[in-house]
């Protein structure tokens, strides 16, 4: 006996909760919820799992996967769980120093400037707690512990008001008008 469709029936009622709970996934940008609830939908409009996979440009495996879970599991399979990640290097104590040495700030640290960059935090962690991150990812961490990037504002220290305005308003609109040859 070949396999037989899986076609799930959904009551009006139901059709309708998972029409909003996929439009707040859409307006709370959980596409990936969207999708799963866009498959529910069209199963139960008879579409098989090749013709949604097809339709939503997803595997046909995961389709029939999504359909099984909600079959057993109703709309809670459907949303985003939680998902692990690799597990932090820094603990929530060092996390914790790390915080008071940034709070401190640089100078007490041992170094010359007194703005952090990436790198000096980087070497901060690296001699603190063993453990080397990437200048890129040191930013993401210092976002997690709610810390903001600031960048300098380049001024001249002796730039005459008077020339800058002058060279703004009538020499280089001059330069840009000029022809390229």
């Amino acid at each position: 006996m070949p396999n037989q469709a899986r076609i799930i029936k959904l009551h009006a009622k139901t059709k309708s909760k998972l029409i909003n709970l996929k439009k707040d996934a859409e307006e709370a940008g959980e596409y990936r919820v969207a999708k799963r609830i866009h498959a529910v939908l069209l199963n139960s409009e008879n579409h098989t799992s090749p013709a949604i996979a097809k339709l939503l440009h997803s595997h046909r495996s995961k389709v029939s996967e999504w359909l099984k879970n909600y079959d057993m599991y109703g709309d809670d399979a459907l949303l985003e769980g939680y998902r692990s990640g690799r597990p932090s290097s820094l603990s929530t104590n060092q996390i914790m120093e790390l915080s008071i040495i940034i709070d401190n700030g640089p100078v007490s640290y041992g170094f010359t400037s007194a703005v952090w960059s990436s790198i000096m935090i980087g070497e901060v962690i690296q001699n603190e707690f063993d453990v080397k991150f990437h200048p890129g990812h040191i930013r993401k961490i210092l976002k997690n512990m709610d810390y903001s990037m600031q960048k300098p504002k380049r001024v001249l220290a002796r730039a005459n008001e008077h020339e800058k305005m002058r060279w703004r308003r009538y020499i280089y609109p001059n330069i840009k008008k000029k022809p390229t040859i």
